[in-house]
């Protein structure tokens, strides 16, 4: 089965300095058929306006990763760190038994797009953390996240995987789906047909009692494909 989320049919607030599109329920977006896919709680898709940003707030209990799409992301946080996040990083926090963190846009002329993702951690009261990586290989599939932080990809702590795959005008791949699996997709840039229905930039998919995915890519095109546990 394969849900297309389009992009226009997700929550959208606009408060000036931030236009914020949600695909699950978020602060004043509330759907009860959206309020998140097996371990995926929030995807945000965020444009915030030069030197604005989230100020000091806190978090607890989460995994929570940013994807850095255009221009960078200055974080600020209660365990001491404070980094610049650039265009094509990713970084990931573990909110655990408790952290304060502040985000804004540090460019003066340039305005800030991310993906916010929120997963729901396997276990509570973890110790916070933060990490940051860029993943630098101009196409194919590269593992992004994974419980056992194997082959250079950031740790999260639940029983998922995330793959940010690049892919070539024309290019068509399988993808193999374990039993009892779910997969979403979020499409970052492009048109890709995922099992013959197409999606663009900024839909999602929601993936379940598949066996493998048939991805082709219309143009040039990214994905991020979540690999997740069964509800």
């Amino acid at each position: 089965m394969i849900y297309l989320r389009k992009a226009q049919d997700r929550g959208h607030a606009n408060h000036g300095w931030l236009d914020s599109w949600h695909t699950f329920s978020f602060a004043n977006y509330y759907d009860p058929d959206f309020m998140g896919f097996s371990a995926l709680r929030v995807i945000n898709e965020d444009v915030i306006d030069e030197g604005q940003g989230f100020g000091t707030h806190p978090h607890k209990d989460m995994e929570i990763l940013t994807y850095v799409l255009e221009g960078a992301v200055e974080h600020q946080d209660s365990m001491g760190n404070k980094e610049q996040v650039p265009a094509g990083e990713f970084q990931i926090m573990s909110a655990g038994t408790g952290i304060r963190h502040s985000e804004y846009n540090p460019s003066a002329t340039e305005a800030l797009r991310l993906y916010q993702i929120w997963i729901i951690p396997e276990v509570t009261g973890i110790t916070p953390r933060y990490e940051q990586r860029r993943f630098d290989a101009a196409q194919g599939r590269q593992l992004v996240l994974s419980p056992d932080a194997r082959d250079g990809s950031l740790k999260v702590f639940q029983d998922m995987e995330l793959w940010r795959w690049a892919l070539v005008k024309d290019e068509q791949s399988v993808f193999q789906i374990a039993a009892n699996r779910r997969v979403w997709i979020q499409v970052v840039k492009g048109e890709v047909s995922i099992n013959g229905t197409k999606a663009v930039t900024s839909d999602g998919l929601a993936i379940w009692d598949e066996q493998a995915l048939s991805v082709h890519a219309s143009e040039g095109s990214e994905i991020l494909l979540f690999d997740l546990p069964p509800v």
